[in-house]
């Protein structure tokens, strides 16, 4: 069945999958939340619902990096710290923007930590200790998987011919690859810190 999730738990149960669940959200918007746009309704139900999937994954990478930022510990501490705290301020900056995207097309966004934890594909890290290196190394999974992830809302927002999402997409991109780019030259060729 298309939009729907076979989940079991017991007796087989369906439960709505995330895009359907958005096209219904969508649907439902309250006149009052509604914005002019001139993009049909398939784009802005479809642009919002990528945007709030990317949302979800920037919220989801900031509080991983900031969570590494504050359990950093070894001999480079204070530079993978520093590291760590510049890069978390750069990817929470993109959350207003991402939301106040979704909205001024049209669309609404994410409204709790429980709707981005349904929605988020980058993975949590609980543990109550990761070496520094596995934390520099599982970010930058995690920023290439953002990466990925904007790619694929670049291409909804080409389909539909919105070019000032997909030019807000490319900035991000940008400073992804950097980030990217330097937690990997920090972790190439080194031992345990």
């Amino acid at each position: 069945m298309h939009g729907i999730a076979t989940v079991k738990d017991g007796p087989e149960t369906l439960v709505p999958s995330t895009k359907t669940r958005m096209a219904r959200m969508l649907k439902s918007t309250r006149p009052e939340l509604q914005s002019p746009t001139d993009l049909k309704a398939e784009a802005t139900r479809d642009i919002s619902a990528a945007l709030s999937g990317l949302l979800a994954d920037v919220f989801a990478l900031y509080v991983k990096t900031k969570n590494f930022h504050w359990h950093m510990s070894g001999r480079h501490f204070r530079d993978y710290h520093l590291l760590l705290d510049e890069q978390s301020d750069q990817i929470f900056a993109m959350t207003d923007p991402i939301a106040e995207r979704a909205r001024k097309i049209g669309g609404t966004t994410i409204r709790s930590i429980g709707q981005i934890s349904r929605q988020q594909r980058i993975l949590d890290n609980d543990a109550d200790y990761v070496d520094p290196q596995d934390m520099l190394a599982e970010l930058l999974s995690d920023n290439l998987q953002l990466t990925r992830e904007m790619r694929q809302v670049h291409n909804v927002c080409d389909e539909y011919g919105d070019v000032a999402t997909a030019s807000l997409l490319e900035n991000w991109l940008d400073e992804t690859e950097r980030r990217s780019w330097f937690l990997y030259e920090t972790i190439r060729g080194r031992s345990n810190a």
